[in-house]
């Protein structure tokens, strides 16, 4: 578990007077601490939950072979998510900046790492992320109207309902009015996807009840598991797609109030709720349907519903959008983040790092992510997508938990609010090397080499663009336009307070369930 440490109380500075805009930092612009405690679990659980709870027993089951094993992968997945996400929580309480992975390797390996980790991240695994749930928000939008004993949706429909779900009129407009409407909107449909996960446990384990526990018995349930260990490293791809979020809450550091305490309790408590929900949710699949029949379905909650609710399977359906629809809204909202701050440090074009002067949120950055993510979208299906975003996201996951070990060794003297146990470093870094190796073992296709290529291409880009600081003359007339076009400004750092008392966490924790 992780220790939080005591500190000394000071005055916490009002946000009336923190968030001024203008005065006290010649014309730039400041991201607002508007997240609150309530705010930051539902971004956590909302973006955690989305597609893959949906989508990814298929793929689990398919490389483990067993039902046993596909629930022994979604445990294991839970604890590596918890791992990594503690450890994060001292990285990011240590350095209290957003970005996640961004300022951690800054900090510790150097610009030209974190220059890599944010060239992938914001051209690759980011919108990568984003496009993998609106296709399962697709798959289940469409499905009422294809129902799967007769025909499957033609690919061209799903990834036109995938573009619908990104584009700036719906995910990306909310984002940009108002962070705000944005949190809101996350915490209503984490409501909606919980009901659905609900009425899937609860009709599963009436089913239990009912005798249903023939694929359940300890007996048979590992039979057949694979023997190929590499195998594993695609199940847990597809697991840890599930699980992906857990490290949500480090992109917005900058705008969660009180992070030293708000960041490392909605990490403790939102990744182990996400595990206990996901397990039972799996539990409540194999009562109702047979291996074989999970293996065979496109799109398993519908197969579920269909099998056990009758005239009312249109429910999950429906949730199951709302679900996928807010996990990619809550990824936006991370991954927008991203951009802005990587802008900020000079490592992409200018624009990027700007913030509405109005709605105070890294508009352009959110702009230029949703462009991305249809990009990605269009020629891409569910597996490819899941599988090149798994292999390059551990390896910068790997790097970035070894990290604590790093900054223990070389910065003893850092203050660490959250101090995790260091053997959780450890773990987690060389869960990232098998995760990395396995599946090209498993499965060499080239993929994996041009996801390889793809990411030390970026140090073709770093030394003329970022160790030079070369910038093309025209980009200076870009940024203008854009900055015109968008009103929108330069921004700043506001560093968080180090300590709130215990009246004011009370009053944060109370504004938290008004939201609710």
């Amino acid at each position: 578990m992780a220790k939080i440490e005591e500190k000394d109380t000071n005055t916490r500075v009002k946000e009336e007077d923190k968030d001024e805009e203008y005065d006290e930092h010649e014309g730039k612009v400041g991201l607002k601490r508007q997240v609150t405690l309530l705010g930051g679990i539902a971004i956590i659980v909302g973006t955690m939950i989305g597609s893959g709870i949906f989508a990814s027993p298929v793929g689990v089951l398919r490389q483990t072979e067993s039902v046993g094993m596909s629930l022994i992968i979604w445990l294991l997945c839970g604890l590596v998510s918890t791992f990594g996400a503690l450890c994060y929580a001292e990285l990011g309480t240590m350095i209290p900046k957003s970005g996640a992975e961004f300022p951690y390797l800054y900090d510790t390996y150097g610009e030209p790492i974190a220059f890599l980790f944010s060239w992938v991240s914001i051209l690759l695994t980011r919108p990568s992320s984003v496009s993998i749930i609106a296709l399962t928000f697709a798959q289940y939008a469409v499905q009422p109207f294809f129902p799967e004993d007769e025909c499957e949706p033609p690919s061209a429909i799903l990834k036109m309902m995938g573009c619908v779900c990104v584009i700036p009129v719906l995910i990306a407009f909310v984002n940009c009015i108002s962070v705000k409407a944005a949190t809101n909107v996350q915490v209503v449909f984490t409501a909606a996807k919980l009901i659905a996960l609900v009425i899937i446990i609860v009709t599963g384990f009436v089913k239990l009840g009912q005798g249903n526990t023939e694929y359940l018995d300890p007996k048979v349930s590992f039979q057949g598991s694979s023997s190929n260990v590499f195998a594993y490293g695609i199940a847990f791809y597809q697991g840890l797609w599930a699980y992906d979020g857990w490290n949500q809450l480090n992109f917005i550091t900058e705008e969660l109030i009180n992070p030293y305490r708000n960041l490392p309790l909605g990490i403790i408590i939102g990744i182990p709720l996400v595990t206990i929900v996901y397990l039972l949710t799996n539990i409540a699949y194999f009562a109702v349907m047979s291996p074989d029949e999970m293996l065979t379905s496109s799109a398993v909650a519908v197969t579920f519903a269909n099998r056990t609710l009758g005239p009312m399977a249109w429910i999950i359906p429906f949730f199951v959008c709302c679900s996928t629809f807010g996990a990619a809204n809550g990824s936006l909202f991370a991954t927008g983040r991203l951009a802005y701050v990587v802008g900020r440090e000079g490592h992409t074009i200018q624009i990027l790092s700007m913030v509405h002067t109005s709605y105070i949120t890294p508009q352009p950055a959110l702009i230029f992510t949703s462009i991305l993510s249809i990009a990605m979208l269009i020629p891409n299906d569910f597996d490819t997508l899941v599988n090149y975003f798994s292999f390059s996201s551990w390896i910068f996951y790997g790097l970035t938990a070894a990290a604590v070990t790093v900054l223990r060794i070389r910065h003893p003297e850092w203050k660490r609010p959250v101090k995790v146990p260091i053997v959780l470093s450890i773990v987690v870094a060389v869960i990232s090397i098998y995760l990395v190796i396995a599946p090209i073992i498993d499965d060499p296709v080239f993929g994996y080499l041009y996801a390889s290529i793809f990411i030390l291409g970026g140090l073709i880009f770093y030394y003329p663009l970022v160790y030079k600081g070369y910038s093309p003359g025209f980009m200076n007339y870009v940024t203008v336009f854009f900055q015109n076009l968008m009103a929108v400004a330069p921004s700043y750092y506001t560093p968080p307070e180090e300590d709130e008392s215990e009246e004011e966490n009370r009053k944060e924790d109370e504004l938290s369930l008004k939201d609710l």
